[in-house]
C-alpha cells in the first residue's frame, strides 16, 4: 500500500507490489527537479523554476511556482506554454523579476505580486544575465553581451545576380574563440548595464576589451556596482586574475578593490555598505586550489581571511541582515551544505543535502537564498530524489516542501544507496564510495559491477539522485562511484595529490573500491564493467590500460593524449599552466607519461567510445584517436558519436537515455546479462 510521509520522506510504495517496477528509460521524460529558490525578503513565500521535460521537443522547460514557507499554497505563477527563469524579488518583496522567452527572444518581465499583472521591460538584443535589484528598488543591474564587428579580412568581388556562392569563410583572430556548449562565439564583450526599474532603454555602465559577468552588487546609496572581472592587459592569457572593482554610475570611473595574482569573485556588500565579501585564493598554479571567504573594508583596504578554519571551496556568498557573517555554500565528503561565516572566523554548518540539478549523475550543484528575517529556501536533494525545495529556519530542522517526483516515484522502485569507505592499495588512504543496489536486491545472489567514474577530476560524487547510475541498478548491475583522491570535498591537499600526477594513484583507490564491493559476496568477479565520462574518460582508459580484469569498457568524451587535447580544448590557455607545468612541445614526455594512448598497446577488453560531435571540451577528435589506435591493436572496439551534443551530452533527455541504452547495451552483450537473464527478457 502507498503512503505519504512527513518531511524529508518520500511517498513510497509497499516492495512487493505487482504494479511497482524499476526506472524505465522512458521515465527520464517524467522527471522534475527544482531550482534556483528565492524566499521573499519577509520569508513568507518562495518562488522557483521548476524544470520538466517535454517529450514532443525534447527539451527541457522551465516555469515559475510559489509556495509558503509553511508549505501550504504550492501553485504555478506563470504558464507553462513558455520558458521563465531568474526569479528574483524586489527589496519590498511587492515585485518579482524574471527572464522569458515567450516573445521570441529572452526578455526582462516584472510581475506585481499582489494582482498579478506583469510587463515586459527590456527589448534587448542578447539575454541578460545576473539580474540584480538596486536597494531602493528602482533600478536593475545586469550583464550582457555587446556585440563588435570587424571588416572582413578579405575582399570577395561581387557575385553575379542570382549566383548561389558557398558560405563566405570565417576568420578567427581572437585568443578565446569557441566555448563547450556555445560553439564559435560571437565577436564581442559581456558589459554592465542599469535598467529603470519602470522600463526604458538600458545604460552601459562598463565598457572596454573585458568581460564583465556574474551578478554585479549595489552598494547601499545606490550610487555603484561592485563586480568581478579580469581588466588586466594579460588577461586572456592569465586566466584566473580576477579583481574586485566598483564602478561609479554617475562618472563610470572603474576603482580596483584588490590587486593579488589569483580569482577574487563574487563580491556582496554588506547592509551598512562599509565592507565587501568575496571568494578567491593567491594563485600558485595548482591543479586544484580551495576558493576561501574573505572581507574588506569597501576601499579595498584590510582584507582579511575569514574562513580559515574551513579546508573546504566556498561559494553564493549572501550577507546576513545584520551584517555580522555571510552565510555561504560549500561540500564536504560528498555532501553539499549552507555555512555561516562570523567575521571573526567561526564557521557553523546549518544544514547539508544541497544540490539536486545534475540528473544524470550525483554531482554537486544546488542553491539557497536567504530572506531579511534569517529563513533560508534551497534544493534538497538525496539518492531518492533530484532536487525539492525545502526550507528551514536557522538553528532549527530543514522541512521539504514540495515532492515534484512522488507521482513517478510512486511507482517505481530505486536502487538503495550505501556509503562505504575502504582503504587504497596504494598508501592505506581512506577513500569514501557508494554502492548502489539494484531494486529488490538478494545478498544471496551475485550481481555484475559496474565501476562508474566522475569527471573533473576536481569534482565530487555523493549521495545524490542520479538518473544514469539508477537505471544501471534498475538494469540488474551493481554500481559503485567514488572520489578517489584528487576529488573535491577533503581539502587542498586532498586535491592536489594529482597535482601533475593525473592519472596515477587514482587508478589504485578505484581498484581498492571494486575489491572492497567484491568482498561483500554479492558481485560476480568475473561481470566487472567501467565506465566514465571527461576526468572518469581518462580513468577508465587508464584502467584498460593497466587491466584486463573487467569484461568490458565505455570510454565517454575521454582525454587521450595530452598534448593534442592542451591543443584543442575550448580552455586551452588553462591546462598547460595549471595540470602541467609547461606547453607540450616543451615537456613532451611528460604529455605523454600521463596520456591513456602510451597504453594502448596493453589494451585487451573490448571498449565503447562515447561522444558529443559538437563536444569543444574533449575534442571528438580525441575519442577518434583511441579508436583508431585500438583497431590498429586489433581491439573490439565501437565509436559512439552523438550528433549536435556537445561536452553536456545528457542536457537532452533523449541523450541521457541514449547514452545509457547505448552503455547496457554493450555491456549486456559482453556478459552482463548472464543466459538467466537473457531467456527472462526473451519470456
Amino acid at each position: 500500500m502507498a503512503f505519504a510521509c512527513i518531511g524529508f520522506a518520500c511517498v513510497t510504495t509497499d516492495a512487493n507490489s505487482p504494479t511497482e517496477k524499476a526506472l524505465q528509460l522512458l521515465d527520464v521524460f517524467e522527471l522534475e527537479f527544482a531550482a534556483d529558490p528565492q524566499i521573499s525578503p519577509d520569508g513568507q513565500s518562495i518562488v522557483y523554476v521548476r524544470t520538466s521535460m517535454d517529450i514532443m521537443k525534447d527539451a527541457k522547460r522551465s516555469t515559475l511556482w510559489t509556495i509558503d514557507f509553511d508549505g501550504r499554497n504550492h501553485r504555478p505563477l506563470t504558464a507553462s506554454q513558455q520558458s521563465q527563469n531568474a526569479p528574483r524579488f524586489s527589496p519590498d518583496g511587492k515585485r518579482l523579476l524574471f527572464v522569458s522567452n515567450k516573445d521570441g527572444s529572452s526578455q526582462v518581465y516584472v510581475r506585481w505580486l499582489e494582482t498579478g499583472q506583469e510587463a515586459r521591460l527590456t527589448q534587448l538584443p542578447r539575454s541578460p544575465r545576473g539580474l540584480t535589484w538596486s536597494p531602493d528598488g528602482k533600478h536593475i543591474a545586469f550583464s550582457m553581451l555587446v556585440p563588435e564587428s570587424a571588416e572582413p579580412f578579405a575582399k570577395m568581388p561581387k557575385k553575379p545576380k542570382g549566383a548561389d556562392w558557398a558560405e563566405p569563410a570565417t576568420v578567427i583572430r581572437k585568443l578565446h574563440y569557441r566555448a563547450d556548449g556555445r560553439g564559435y562565439l560571437e565577436d564581442g564583450f559581456a558589459q554592465l548595464f542599469v535598467l529603470s526599474a519602470d522600463g526604458g532603454t538600458p545604460w552601459q555602465v562598463t565598457s572596454g576589451e573585458f568581460n564583465h559577468n556574474g551578478s554585479p552588487a549595489w552598494t547601499p546609496d545606490g550610487r555603484s556596482l561592485i563586480f568581478s572581472a579580469n581588466r588586466h592587459d594579460n588577461w586572456e592569457f592569465d586566466t584566473l586574475n580576477s579583481e574586485v572593482y566598483e564602478v561609479s554610475l554617475e562618472s563610470g570611473a572603474i576603482n580596483a578593490l584588490t590587486d593579488r595574482q589569483g580569482p577574487d569573485d563574487s563580491p556582496v556588500v554588506s547592509p551598512d555598505g562599509k565592507l565587501i565579501a568575496y571568494v578567491g585564493f593567491d594563485d600558485e598554479r595548482q591543479g586544484y586550489e580551495t576558493r576561501k571567504i574573505y572581507v574588506m573594508n569597501r576601499d579595498g583596504n584590510n582584507a582579511r581571511l575569514v574562513s580559515g578554519s574551513l579546508d573546504r571551496s566556498t561559494s553564493s556568498l549572501v550577507w546576513d541582515k545584520a551584517g555580522k557573517g555571510v552565510y555561504f555554500q560549500y561540500s564536504d565528503q560528498g555532501d553539499t551544505k549552507i555555512g555561516y561565516a562570523s567575521l571573526d572566523g567561526n564557521i557553523e554548518t546549518l544544514t547539508g543535502n544541497v544540490g539536486g540539478l545534475s540528473l544524470g549523475r550525483p554531482y554537486s550543484g544546488g542553491s539557497f537564498s536567504v530572506s531579511d528575517n534569517g529563513r533560508i529556501a534551497f534544493t534538497h536533494t538525496s539518492p531518492k530524489h533530484p532536487a525539492d525545495v525545502a526550507a528551514f529556519t536557522r538553528g532549527q530542522e530543514a522541512r521539504r516542501l514540495t515532492k515534484l517526483n512522488a507521482d513517478l516515484f510512486g511507482f517505481r522502485s530505486l536502487g538503495d544507496v550505501e556509503e562505504i569507505w575502504f582503504s587504497s592499495s596504494f598508501d592505506g588512504r581512506k577513500i569514501q564510495g557508494w554502492i548502489v543496489k539494484p531494486p529488490n536486491f538478494d545478498s544471496n545472489k551475485k550481481y555484475p559491477l559496474i565501476l562508474e567514474i566522475h569527471g573533473g577530476p576536481f569534482a565530487d560524487y555523493g549521495s545524490r539522485f542520479a538518473a544514469e547510475i539508477q537505471l544501471y541498478a534498475a538494469a540488474g548491475y551493481v554500481v559503485l562511484y567514488a572520489n578517489p583522491r584528487g576529488s573535491t570535498s577533503y581539502g587542498a591537499k586532498f586535491g592536489n595529490l594529482i597535482h601533475h600526477n593525473y592519472p596515477s594513484e587514482d587508478y589504485d583507490d578505484l581498484m581498492s573500491g571494486v575489491d572492497a564491493v567484491i568482498a561483500k559476496g554479492y558481485v560476480d568477479a568475473n561481470r566487472l564493467f567501467v565506465t566514465g565520462g571527461s576526468g572518469g574518460g581518462v580513468l577508465t582508459s587508464w584502467i584498460i590500460g593497466k587491466t584486463d580484469r573487467f569484461a568490458a569498457a565505455v570510454v565517454a568524451k575521454p582525454v587521450i593524449n595530452w598534448a593534442s587535447f592542451a591543443l584543442t580544448a575550448d580552455f586551452y590557455t588553462f591546462f598547460h599552466q595549471y595540470w602541467f607545468d609547461d606547453y607540450p612541445w616543451n615537456a613532451p614526455e611528460e604529455y605523454m607519461r600521463r596520456s591513456p594512448l602510451s597504453l594502448v598497446g596493453n589494451v585487451k577488453t573490448p571498449t565503447m567510445l562515447l561522444t558529443g560531435e559538437e563536444d569543444y571540451r574533449t575534442p571528438i577528435s580525441e575519442s577518434e584517436q583511441y579508436y583508431q589506435a585500438l583497431k590498429l591493436c586489433k581491439v573490439e572496439t565501437v565509436m559512439v558519436r552523438v550528433p549536435g551534443a556537445s561536452h553536456s551530452i545528457a542536457s537532452r533527455p533523449s541523450r541521457l537515455i541514449a547514452k545509457v541504452a547505448h552503455v547496457l547495451k554493450w555491456f549486456d552483450d559482453h556478459g552482463g546479462k548472464d543466459k538467466t537473464n537473457k531467456e527472462q527478457d526473451k519470456q
